[in-house]
């Protein structure tokens, strides 16, 4: 099952985005036998010149494994986001896996 997490910088974090990124994107690299990392990438300011969140879609068995993983994330040990929300998500289009 696949599920989106989308999270939202607190105001005046951008410091702590920036000395954390390194450790996230690692933490996106490291094999989990529990996940699957599927996509992501930084949300913009309307003017698209500030990172303000994540967007991570991940495969994973079931919402608490998908909670567990996005709890995980040093972003989020870093207390960047305001809030963060796990979703059981469906792909449609542009589904690499269903051609």
């Amino acid at each position: 099952m696949y599920f989106a997490i989308v999270a939202i910088d607190r105001p005046g974090a951008s410091d702590v985005r920036a000395k954390t990124r390194p450790a996230h994107g690692e933490y996106l690299r490291t094999p989990n036998p529990d996940v699957t990392y599927r996509l992501g990438g930084p949300l913009m300011s309307p003017d698209g010149a500030n990172m303000i969140g994540s967007l991570l879609v991940i495969e994973a068995q079931d919402l608490e494994t998908a909670e567990r993983f996005a709890a995980g994330d040093p972003y989020r040990k870093a207390d960047l986001f305001a809030e963060v929300s796990v979703r059981p998500w469906a792909w449609g289009t542009g589904n690499p896996d269903k051609g």
